[in-house]
């Protein structure tokens, strides 16, 4: 890959160790010549001291850097990836704390991998983006997600009914606590622990997973990323949850319907040669382990 001249941070502002990591950052940009652009939200903070550098003061204003490094934990990436959205700008994920999956980078090899960015040895993963649009009281509303789109049914602890096409294809009733429809990436997050399978990032596909099934018939289903999802609610009477990655939620009422395909755009997330998908699994996730040994 080419050499970055710029890069944008976007960070968990709460987190004491965002601040310690911080000058250090700037530091080393300095020393590479690298130009460094901090989000308003960074600069508001401030913390005690003044910053000269540049500020992204609009989401456009990610299409001029190179990449973007992220500063916290999963939920603090996944909302920098809706900051980027559809464009091209790669992102680098520096977890703080506990290890998360989507992060690529701990704090005690951050140095390294960004010496790496420096000289251009990294590459770029694209990874599928889901899109959904939901029908409600005549209108659309669109949605995009990089982990999963959830549909439940929130705190009231009843079951929840939900039918499922896919290209207008019938493929089940389901009842359940709730139903997720999970890329790739988010394989790893809460369709796992709801019973689904790991799917590599290169196997293109969508995981349909329903949560706590009232069936013993009712398992995960993989189908193509290019296929139509559609979830209706028939029978139902109370509302209903949708949730976007875990962080964007909306009631809906049982006369919507949601329909969700592969998005009109990908996004680029960075990593490094000498990673090794399956030896993050058996390192953030324990894969292959067995009992505490």
């Amino acid at each position: 890959m080419k050499k970055p001249r710029s890069f944008g941070i976007w960070g968990n502002t709460e987190k004491d160790s965002f601040w310690e990591t911080l000058p250090h950052i700037l530091n080393w940009s300095k020393e590479k010549g690298l130009t460094v652009h901090l989000t308003k939200h960074i600069v508001g903070k401030e913390k005690g001291r003044r910053y000269n550098q540049s500020l992204i003061r609009s989401k456009e204003d990610i299409t001029e850097l190179d990449f973007m490094l992220v500063l916290g934990g999963d939920g603090t990436f996944l909302s920098c990836i809706r900051a980027v959205e559809h464009r091209a700008t790669p992102v680098l994920g520096i977890h703080l704390g506990d290890l998360g999956f989507l992060a690529k980078v701990t704090l005690k090899d951050l140095f390294q991998r960004l010496d790496q960015m420096a000289t251009g040895s990294f590459k770029i993963e694209q990874r599928t983006m889901a899109k959904a649009v939901i029908s409600k009281n005549g209108a659309k509303r669109k949605h995009n997600g990089l982990n999963d789109f959830v549909v439940s049914n929130g705190e009231s602890h009843r079951m929840l009914n939900t039918q499922v096409h896919v290209n207008d294809q019938l493929v089940a009733n389901y009842k359940s606590d709730g139903l997720i429809i999970a890329t790739p990436t988010g394989s790893t997050a809460y369709s796992l622990s709801s019973g689904g399978p790991i799917i590599t990032p290169d196997v293109d596909s969508f995981v349909i997973t329903p949560i706590s099934p009232h069936s013993l018939t009712s398992r995960p289903l993989v189908v193509p990323a290019d296929s139509e999802i559609e979830i209706d609610f028939p029978g139902e009477e109370e509302k209903i949850k949708f949730i976007t990655d875990g962080q964007i939620h909306e009631t809906l009422d049982p006369t919507c319907s949601i329909t969700i395909t592969r998005a009109e755009f990908e996004i680029g997330l960075i990593d490094f040669l000498d990673n090794d998908y399956f030896q993050t699994l058996r390192t953030k996730m324990g894969w292959g382990k067995r009992g505490e040994n």
